[in-house]
């Protein structure tokens, strides 16, 4: 019988350019060098079962990735994390795992629904920064209009991220934002940024933030657990 463990697992400074596509195949390369007994779809291209709970855009790292992973048989937790560890590559790093049930959870993906983020930001003007997050935060709607492949769409910002809490110092600025998950969308943390310079002011440049995924969250009311915890 198939067994299911997940992973708590890191995207360090080492893979923090690296796409989300490349970066799960250098996972599913580094479970092939192990000889773990990895589970593969049927079918005319059998894929390894291997499914990750959101994914990351290039240039963002993280603390707290989640992944599960699909076994033909059980070798123990111990020996999954032994083998794999050390077939890691540089910035990819095991944080804790555990045996799950096989069948009858909801996918990773869908009982996500909570992102935190670290956004380091140099500024030109730190009082007027702090102003502008005042706005914000302050800010009963926020509309912002959306751009993909697919067209337009226009939401409003402050149906995924409520508040920023700041922590202005000699380099800069540190930027802490939540970020909701739902069924019908989300937002990034770059345009969350896009936003705060263009509507509110922030005296920042873009393009030189940099983000960090601090964790991955089912948040219902008071309650926040981590993937691994549920």
């Amino acid at each position: 019988m198939n067994v299911k463990y997940r992973l708590a697992i890191t995207k360090g400074e080492e893979v923090r350019y690296v796409s989300h596509l490349d970066y799960m195949r250098s996972i599913e390369r580094a479970v092939r060098r192990t000889k773990l007994p990895a589970a593969y779809s049927e079918g005319f291209n059998p894929h390894m079962k291997i499914a990750f709970a959101s994914a990351l855009s290039v240039g963002v790292a993280s603390e707290a990735e989640y992944m599960d992973l699909e076994l033909t048989h059980d070798p123990g937790a111990d020996a999954v994390g032994e083998a794999l560890a050390p077939q890691l590559p540089p910035g990819i790093a095991i944080l804790r795992l555990r045996q799950i049930p096989a069948t009858g959870q909801p996918a990773l993906m869908a009982v996500v629904n909570l992102a935190a983020y670290r956004i380091s930001l140099p500024l030109t003007g730190g009082d007027a920064a702090m102003e502008a997050l005042g706005r914000f935060n302050a800010a009963a709607a926020v509309p912002y209009v959306k751009e993909n492949p697919k067209g337009k769409k226009e939401i409003d910002v402050k149906n995924y991220v409520s508040e920023i809490a700041a922590d202005p110092g000699p380099d800069g600025l540190k930027l802490a934002v939540e970020v909701r998950i739902t069924p019908t969308g989300s937002i990034k943390p770059a345009e969350v940024i896009k936003v705060l310079v263009e509507k509110f002011g922030l005296p920042a440049d873009p393009d030189a933030a940099l983000v960090t995924r601090t964790g991955l969250f089912v948040a219902d009311g008071a309650s926040r657990l981590t993937p691994l915890d549920i």
